[in-house]
């Protein structure tokens, strides 16, 4: 038999059946009859147990309804199987199109692992190199990605042109389609640069943090001082166009901002509709790295996100919270549910020299080095056992109630926090809150 999850949110009580996806609201009755099914009574001794606070007709029917809901396959549905037997294949690359940055971030994975000494900008034959290799290892995909990232991939902005239109190029020859993304952090998102990007129908992630005072605090320049004054009006010019690629403002978050919701406000307040906050991923012992000690303070703090994104939808003005927004009813097919983030496997990075890892954030790991897009004959896509992860169906991802929907996590988080193996679990506390707060909105609209 499969599971469910049962939780209160703002008054809501919510049933999750984890194989089938169906949510539903419980009255009290109901509640309290699950309550006592869970707890091993029968019918008849569950509706003893409940006459004296419902009354013998309510025991009857909300028990009723709870079995019309299992011979529905609607709750304690049968485990789901995947259909399997198709291996995973690469349909985006992550170029790291510079390796130097005009910001000098405290949580920048890249200055630990890339930038010192050299600082190398990509060139249009690595980059060339990287989108041939793409066409190569995305067969049969038919729909391939390119992430422009850094450091600062706007610091090499004209070989970003030379490598985009040598896509299309390519691509079309090839009977594909590519889509291209932007990671910046808006220092010089001119005018002239934002025209570009729209005519091309780049999809832009544009780095702000929230307040002045919390992205100052990690986002500053290189020689000292803070970016958020130049950086908020290029952003805001930028998105007021509205661009048909889309955005979303993405921010990290860290100990020292815990009252995240604040930081959404005050994004909000800015114009800005689409908001990406994440929980930074950091090695334990820096200043800045979240504990599991914070973890009820930020559960807290997603209820709190939730109730002002309520906030927002009924006065007529919503906005888009990347971690709430889940889909139901036509979301991805349960294959790509457990693929998660595809780290090594769907998804590759490839450094300013042409190096192949499995993920930006562990970009210039010797250990995970997986070949060169200029040597393609070298790439090898076996991932050493320190970094594959059991799966999501596997060790105690098999009993979490949210595993069709995290995939098994970050591997960047759980390789840098010494769990490889494992997903890691403050990141699971989060998504799990998160998804619960996703399921209340969903239930609330």
């Amino acid at each position: 038999m499969g599971s469910i999850h049962k939780f209160t949110l703002n008054g809501k009580n919510l049933v999750f059946d984890v194989e089938s996806g169906a949510l539903h609201e419980f009255d009290a009755a109901a509640w309290r009859a699950l309550d006592l099914i869970e707890a091993g009574l029968d019918e008849a001794a569950a509706v003893e147990a409940m006459r004296p606070e419902f009354g013998a007709e309510a025991a009857d029917g909300a028990l009723a309804e709870i079995k019309k809901l299992k011979d529905e396959g609607l709750l304690w549905s049968e485990p789901r199987r995947p259909a399997g037997g198709v291996a995973p294949r690469v349909k985006a690359l992550c170029l790291f199109l510079s390796e130097d940055c005009n910001l000098s971030c405290r949580y920048c994975f890249v200055e630990g692992g890339l930038r010192p000494p050299a600082r190398k900008h990509m060139s249009e034959t690595v980059g060339r190199a990287a989108i041939d290799f793409l066409i190569k290892v995305s067969s049969p995909r038919a729909h391939c990605e390119v992430d422009f990232f850094g450091g600062e991939p706007l610091l090499n902005f004209s070989a970003l042109q030379g490598i985009t239109a040598y896509a299309r190029r390519a691509f079309a020859a090839a009977g594909k389609e590519i889509a291209f993304t932007v990671t910046s952090n808006g220092l010089l998102l001119s005018p002239a640069v934002g025209d570009y990007l729209e005519r091309e129908g780049f999809y832009t992630i544009l780095s702000l943090d929230g307040r002045a005072e919390v992205h100052d605090r990690m986002r500053r320049r290189p020689g000292g001082g803070g970016s958020y004054n130049s950086v908020l009006p290029r952003l805001r010019a930028y998105t007021e166009r509205q661009p048909a690629g889309g955005y979303y403002v993405r921010g990290t978050y860290t100990r020292h901002n815990k009252d995240f919701t604040r930081d959404v406000e005050h994004l909000y307040a800015q114009g800005f509709r689409y908001i990406s906050l994440e929980p930074v991923v950091a090695a334990p012992g820096v200043d800045y790295a979240l504990r599991e000690s914070d973890l009820p303070e930020l559960e807290r703090e997603y209820e709190k996100l939730a109730a002002f994104y309520l906030q927002c939808r009924a006065a007529g003005d919503p906005f888009q919270f990347f971690h709430f927004t889940i889909d139901l009813e036509q979301g991805p097919c349960l294959e790509k549910r457990l693929s998660g983030c595809g780290a090594g496997r769907e998804y590759l990075a490839v450094t300013a020299d042409g190096s192949i890892y499995p993920c930006h954030q562990l970009a210039g790991r010797p250990e995970l080095c997986m070949g060169n897009v200029l040597e393609p004959e070298s790439f090898n896509p076996d991932l050493p056992p320190s970094f594959v992860p059991a799966g999501p169906l596997q060790g105690r991802c098999r009993e979490c109630w949210a595993r069709y929907f995290c995939g098994g996590g970050c591997r960047a988080a759980s390789y840098l926090n010494g769990t490889p193996g494992e997903p890691y679990p403050l990141e699971c506390a989060l998504q799990r809150k998160r998804l619960e707060c996703a399921l209340y909105l969903h239930a609330a609209a």
